[in-house]
């Protein structure tokens, strides 16, 4: 049992709740520790506070729970940090789904021009945390949930010395919303996945030890026809047995564009608008529960769900417990898929013991779906280059690269009215010149 300091950068957002939620419940793996909650917002954090020590107080740990505005602070000794923050809010994220709209490309947040803008706001406080860390923590390990990840990971793995993983439940949840979209049984799956966050395909695919993807031929033969499959888990099944693996369900901006387009005109709100619309109930639903002795997090009313984070939460527990476990992570490469460049940033499956996270050797990506993938990562790393010491000129050059830009006057548009827009969240070198 693994006593540790833990920060949570973002311990005041909505989803905070939740994953002290995650680490309540793993507990008894952390008993003796401390976690310092760090925001920007002391009245939320103080109810995320609240809520966290009360669900500790009724599993009868002891679990200490502090919360402060001021990170250097906080960070004090800490032996994990957890980064999970949004420079601008949702807010911010409702500019990078609006303004790609009006220009007729996607608007999301980790893909796109929408994932570009938020991977430069988020490097550029990347950049003060680490300067904090040095100074309060030096050694911490990073735990991060901060989107775009790959990017944001990128960008700490090629400049610094920090000690980093970021983690996303998506090879996870993907494969099962599938099967349970086709009347299949998701605990008998045994898919492994390896790409890039958000850009990843399953190498292995199982089902009931048996191939997956003929299971998945047949439902889509079956299926194609039928109203009541979904958009997106129609589009994970039609690409599923077209290219014989199940993808991250983020590939739909891809191969379905237009589709998703016409989509997303014909919708009256973004999705950061209709987050932006729950958020009040989210905090009515918080205030209720830190008045009970044991408090439940309704789904319906929570930000993600009742636990959040958790991948990070089974990760810090396998890393400080030295538990010998495999699990999706994102880190650099160093020869886990074959053909990327070591230093470049995967997704992919991972050692998590007492010597850290290091990732394994994995099958490589057929070559009918690496083309999009390696596009992606020749923009991962613009992008990571750009945020972290680019000029203006250079982050042009890397939003061009985007496979959903693919136009240099829609990426100097773009630019230049995106970055007036977050101009309060960039670093002055990245804002446009002239």
């Amino acid at each position: 049992m693994a006593r540790i300091k833990l920060a949570y950068i973002g311990g005041g957002s909505t989803r905070a709740p939740g994953t002290m939620a995650s680490f309540a419940h793993q507990g008894e793996n952390f008993d003796g520790s401390e976690v310092v909650l760090i925001d920007l917002d002391a009245e939320r954090l103080a109810l995320t506070r609240e809520i966290a020590q009360r669900l500790m107080a009724a599993r009868g740990l002891n679990i200490s729970v502090e919360a402060t505005t001021d990170r250097l602070a906080g960070l004090d000794g800490c032996d994990a940090v957890l980064t999970s923050y949004r420079p601008g809010g949702f807010e911010a994220r409702v500019l990078d789904e609006r303004i790609p709209l009006s220009h007729n490309v996607i608007g999301q947040e980790t893909q796109g021009p929408g994932g570009f803008f938020m991977a430069l706001r988020s490097i550029a406080v990347m950049q003060d945390i680490l300067s904090d860390i040095d100074r309060a923590c030096p050694g911490a390990a990073i735990f991060n949930y901060t989107n775009p990840v790959n990017i944001v990971s990128q960008a700490v793995s090629d400049n610094s010395d920090a000690n980093i993983v970021s983690l996303c439940e998506g090879p996870i949840v993907y494969p099962r919303m599938l099967a349970e979209a086709v009347g299949l049984d998701p605990d008998k799956l045994d898919v492994a996945s390896v790409g890039l966050n958000h850009g990843s395909w399953s190498v292995e695919h199982t089902y009931d030890d048996e191939p997956l993807i003929p299971l998945l031929r047949d439902k889509w033969n079956e299926e194609a026809d039928d109203p009541g499959l979904s958009g997106q888990e129609r589009r994970m099944l039609q690409l599923s047995a077209a290219m014989d693996s199940v993808p991250s369900g983020y590939f739909q901006y891809y191969y379905f564009e237009e589709e998703i387009l016409a989509d997303y005109h014909a919708k009256a709100t973004t999705r950061a608008e209709d987050i932006l619309a729950e958020v009040p109930s989210y905090w009515s639903h918080y205030r209720e529960q830190a008045m009970s002795d044991d408090p439940e997090l309704d789904p319906a009313r929570s930000r993600g769900g009742i636990h959040e984070l958790e991948l990070a939460i089974d990760c810090m527990d396998a890393v400080f417990n030295d538990r010998d476990e495999v699990m999706t992570v994102n880190v650099a490469n160093a020869g886990s898929v074959a053909g990327f460049e070591d230093s470049l940033v995967v997704e992919t499956l991972g050692r998590c013991d007492a010597a850290g996270v290091r990732p394994v050797e994995m099958p490589s990506l057929p070559s009918h779906v690496r083309g999009l993938v390696e596009a992606l990562a020749y923009y991962q790393q613009a992008a990571a280059d750009a945020a972290w010491s680019g000029t203006s000129h250079e982050a042009v050059q890397a939003l061009a690269s985007h496979p959903l830009v693919r136009s240099i006057d829609k990426a100097e548009r773009l630019y230049a009215e995106m970055a007036h827009a977050h101009r309060d969240y960039l670093p002055e070198r990245l804002l446009p010149t002239g």
